[in-house]
């Protein structure tokens, strides 16, 4: 077996994009119960779920790629571009669940319960996008730990979302969300147990490709959620609403 080592920097990136995108989201997610049937409700739906998902996935490659597989790693575009959809496509389901109508805790949960299963579904499907010499199996255990985790950080964050009146409490609350995600994320990367295929695996091999990679996804990924957060300070709403426990 295959034991790996974390880049301490890059995994510290990769919370702190998911807090970035953690708080973005919250910012844009309140439109949604006041935004009219349509295109404006689709156009914060979209924004909101962009921001998180987005930010989840980027999270998700930063991780990967702050680990050192001791061998090179690529990805499969498709499986890749898939990942991301399901990450952003579940949280926009999530929020319309939650987001929008008479609140209730059973929406809560189902909506919250669809939206960990995508994002699970996201790492998962990232994980099975590596192209590299070794074979991958998972601890059970780890990995339905990793969904569970998946789940509750979903249920956490749908509550979040339209539950917060004020701005500290959305960056402190964007902290939280990052631990959950990166919690999760974690517990799925100490799932994998890899085996390698080829024993004359080259000794010149070095990790700084990967972490080039991890920079440029940072950082594209910081100038969309920036964007973001402009159009959201620009069209803040006087008040955000609550769903649960007025």
């Amino acid at each position: 077996m295959i034991e790996v080592e974390y880049n301490l920097l890059l995994v510290l990136v990769s919370y702190a994009i998911a807090v970035f995108g953690s708080y973005v989201g919250l910012n844009l997610a309140i439109r949604v119960p006041s935004a009219k049937p349509g295109s404006d409700l689709y156009f914060w739906v979209a924004l909101s779920s962009i921001a998180i998902g987005g930010a989840i996935w980027s999270m998700h490659y930063i991780g990967m790629m702050a680990v050192d597989m001791k061998m090179p790693v690529t990805y499969n575009l498709g499986m890749t571009i898939v990942s991301m959809l399901l990450a952003v496509g579940f949280v926009a389901i999530g929020i319309m669940i939650v987001g929008r109508g008479a609140s209730s805790m059973s929406k809560l949960i189902g909506g919250g319960v669809l939206t960990g299963l995508g994002v699970a579904a996201m790492h998962y499907t990232g994980m099975a996008s590596m192209q590299m010499e070794a074979t991958m199996s998972y601890n059970i255990p780890l990995l339905i730990t990793s969904v569970v985790i998946a789940i509750v950080a979903a249920i956490a964050a749908l509550w979040l979302a339209f539950n917060l009146r004020g701005t500290l409490q959305r960056f402190g609350s964007a902290f939280i969300m990052g631990l959950a995600v990166c919690g999760m994320h974690y517990t799925g990367m100490a799932a994998m147990e890899m085996d390698a295929t080829n024993h004359m695996m080259s000794m010149s091999y070095t990790h700084d490709s990967a972490i080039s990679s991890a920079i440029i996804i940072f950082i594209g990924s910081a100038i969309v959620l920036s964007l973001l957060w402009v159009l959201a300070s620009k069209n803040a709403p006087k008040k955000a609403t609550l769903v649960f426990g007025e």
